[in-house]
This record gives structure tokens, C-alpha cells and sequence, in this order.
């Protein structure tokens, strides 16, 4: 089961809704590290084996820069959702890409369309599900 790890900027209601659809979450503010540096982020999702949802493009720049193959991430970039519809989102995502996140994956979601880079990086499987180098 994926469990995961919402960055600030993310409405901490989502861990409930998302809780109501029997997903495992936890938001940063509810374990006291809503001023950790995105580095303590990933090292706690990776501790945890959390895959980390945010609106920050900076984890998928550490993930690369890294050559690390976890935590996952999920950015979405679609600021000013709601959490109910946060957690619709994130459920879709899950449901469409989970078994990715599970062996490691960078993810982008806009405006509905899912972009997926496995990690360590390297292939990329687009919303179509067409792979590419």
C-alpha cells in the first residue's frame, strides 16, 4: 500500500478526505516539519517510504541531481484546489500510476495529464503511456 508524505502548500484537509478513501497519508504540518528544508523532506519520506505530494518543483530537481531511486514524487500543478478535490486528484493519480510510484517515480500532473520519469532517471513514460529517452 502506498502511503504518503503532503508537502506544505497542500490543504492539510486532504489527509482526511484522502483518509475516507482509505488511503495512508500524513501532512508535514501534522508531524511538526512544515519548516523542514525540502532535503529533510526526502530524507523522511525515504525513512518512511512515503512517496511526497507537493506544488514544488525543487523535489523533482533534488531527485535528479541525486540519482536516488526513492521517495517518489507527485507534483501537482494545479494550486488552489481544495482538499476534497485534492484528494479526487491524488486518487487518480494512484490509480493510474500506482504501481510506478511503488518501484520509483517522479510525477507531474497538469491539467489532468500525467507525466511519469522512472527513477533513478532516465526513462519517461508520457500520459499516453508512450516511452521515451
Amino acid at each position: 500500500m502506498i502511503r504518503l508524505l503532503l508537502d506544505q502548500g497542500l490543504p492539510r484537509s486532504t489527509v482526511r478526505h484522502l483518509a475516507e478513501r482509505g488511503i495512508d497519508a500524513c501532512h508535514v504540518a501534522d508531524i511538526g516539519s512544515s519548516h523542514a528544508a525540502d532535503h529533510e523532506i526526502i530524507e523522511l519520506a525515504q525513512g518512511q517510504s512515503q512517496v511526497i505530494v507537493t506544488l514544488d518543483s525543487d523535489f523533482h530537481r533534488l531527485m535528479a541531481v541525486s540519482g536516488a531511486s526513492a521517495p517518489s514524487v507527485i507534483r501537482v500543478r494545479q494550486e488552489g484546489l481544495r482538499g476534497a478535490d485534492m484528494a479526487a486528484l491524488i486518487q487518480q493519480i494512484l490509480t493510474r500510476v500506482g504501481d510506478q510510484l511503488a518501484d520509483g517515480a517522479l510525477v507531474t500532473v497538469v491539467e489532468g495529464r500525467v507525466r511519469l520519469h522512472r527513477l533513478p532517471l532516465g526513462t519517461v513514460v508520457s500520459g499516453s503511456g508512450r516511452r521515451s529517452s
